[in-house]
């Protein structure tokens, strides 16, 4: 087991992907304890001699800010806060992403601008190397005072409160607490605020889609590539003259891949009797292309969330101050999640139409790439199905940044929407996953007609490996275990480069 070091040093999209696949353990570097310790020391020194208010340490919160808190209940008025503020609803948030959001938790409290105890920072530690998960919901979030509720779901064990996924078991977080001979922790003043007030369930759910999104990218050239194999397609639209003049990265960078997956093919080198082909074929660099670079647009701006502050108040130890700001506002956020939905969406919508070329009985293919059609309806089905998928992940498409709901009694008259910009993202990217998988289980099938002329010896290569899950389809069979397996075998992923 590695352990990796909470430090100065920024983190990345690819190193928290590392990370969270189990086999790391957190620690705070020295740096890292001596900004927690020296933030916290100075706060107490600041409320001991400071009597004026000061929002979410010895104030209500919100609308109520005007409230003064007596000093003897600073303490329960953070308790009062987790536990009040946990109220998500819907369906529990994925294991992969509760890892994330511990991990971003730890980062930004580890700065040393947050005024935490030493001793809360390192319980979430705990929570993170013993693999003790909270329950959060998906639904609660406004994305404007930083993410509240799935906040304060992830906050409630601390206190020995909610639930938690202990050893893959969910149990009370009281009951994990004692298994693992851990105590609960007893919040001091401001602590409350700066587990709630931040974005990590946004940034957590962003990492996640990033993570997917790049290999889908990825895998998106290869499998289109795959197709327009077995369409016949021709090589012209993917000359690099074409790109020169019009040289966005992302279309560059696709159609150089593209000749690089269909070098020494006899089949995209041989004659052809079609001059064009369909725009799904032709256009896969410029629509790949578009849509990777809103993938490297939508990680520049989570690399820099996910090396932020994003609480409030914000404690400045050096320059003696305490500033009530707006960091944990989610548009950048927001925005981003909504042009990643857009960007994964349409590599999902040309590669479905890719799919029906290939089974509409064009070019030599069979319909429906069935060796006996009639009898067999082959792979008409499985495109009803990516449709379908593709129809989902439009709707999903709507923006949720451009949407506002006024709350805390007006103060808090703008929010960001960002957290269901989020989930909306995650649904977009597991769907285009699955519209990516029949693309590959009908390119695998259709390729098999064009022999015994072969493809390139990357592609000849990507066919053995799928042919070793995936057998050639005869006649019918029960598709739903094939869809299953593509999908698993794109999930593995180890073909795609």
């Amino acid at each position: 087991m590695q352990v990796h070091s909470i430090s100065e040093k920024p983190i990345s999209i690819h190193l928290l992907g590392k990370l969270i696949e189990g086999k790391h353990k957190l620690e705070l570097g020295h740096e890292a304890i001596k900004r927690i310790t020296s933030c916290r020391d100075y706060l107490d020194r600041k409320m001991a001699a400071h009597s004026a208010p000061v929002y979410g340490i010895n104030t209500g919160f919100g609308s109520l800010c005007n409230v003064s808190i007596p000093e003897k209940d600073l303490e329960q008025l953070q308790i009062n806060l987790v536990m009040s503020h946990a109220c998500g609803m819907g369906e529990e948030v994925p294991e992969e992403v509760v890892r994330l959001m511990l991990l971003l938790k730890i980062q930004a409290l580890s700065y040393g601008k947050s005024g935490v105890q030493l001793s809360t920072v390192q319980r979430l530690i705990d929570f993170f190397n013993l693999g003790i998960l909270p329950v959060v919901y998906q639904q609660g979030s406004l994305g404007a005072s930083g993410d509240l509720a799935p906040l304060a779901h992830l906050s409630l064990p601390l206190l020995g409160l909610g639930e938690v996924y202990c050893g893959g078991v969910k149990m009370p977080a009281s009951e994990a607490l004692s298994k693992n001979k851990l105590s609960s922790i007893r919040l001091k003043s401001k602590e409350g605020l700066a587990l709630l007030n931040g974005t990590q369930f946004m940034s957590a759910y962003g990492v996640w889609c990033l993570i997917k999104a790049q290999k889908l990218s990825d895998a998106a050239d290869i499998i289109g590539s795959l197709s327009l194999e077995a369409f016949d397609g021709r090589k012209d639209p993917f000359s690099p003259n074409i790109h020169s003049i019009r040289p966005h990265p992302g279309q560059v960078e696709t159609a150089s891949r593209i000749r690089k997956i269909l070098e020494g093919s006899e089949l995209i080198a041989r004659a052809k009797t079609h001059v064009q082909d369909p725009y799904s074929f032709r256009c896969m660099p410029q629509v790949h292309g578009a849509s990777r670079d809103a993938i490297r647009y939508a990680n520049e701006v989570f690399t820099i969330e996910i090396n932020s502050v994003t609480d409030n108040p914000t404690v400045f130890p050096d320059e003696d101050e305490v500033i009530s700001g707006g960091n944990f506002h989610g548009q950048p956020l927001a925005l981003a999640l909504d042009f990643l939905s857009i960007a994964l969406a349409e590599l999902g919508s040309i590669s479905e139409r890719r799919t029906y070329q290939l089974i509409s009985g064009l070019r030599g293919l069979p319909p429906f790439l069935s060796p006996k059609p009639g009898l067999n309806s082959g792979f008409m089905i499985p495109q009803y199905t990516a449709a379908s998928i593709v129809s989902q992940s439009k709707q999903l498409c709507t923006p949720a940044s451009v949407d506002s709901i006024v709350s805390s009694n007006g103060q808090e008259d703008h929010v960001s929407m960002g957290a269901n910009a989020a989930t909306k993202c995650y649904r977009v990217t597991e769907n285009t996953e699955r519209v990516l998988s029949i693309e590959l289980l009908n390119a695998a099938q259709a390729l098999e007609f064009r022999k015994p002329a072969k493809t390139s010896p990357v592609l000849e290569k990507l066919m053995t490996d799928f042919r070793k899950e995936i057998p050639f389809v005869q006649d019918d069979v029960v598709m739903n275990e094939y869809l299953a397996k593509s999908l698993s075998f794109l999930q593995g992923g180890n073909w795609i480069n």
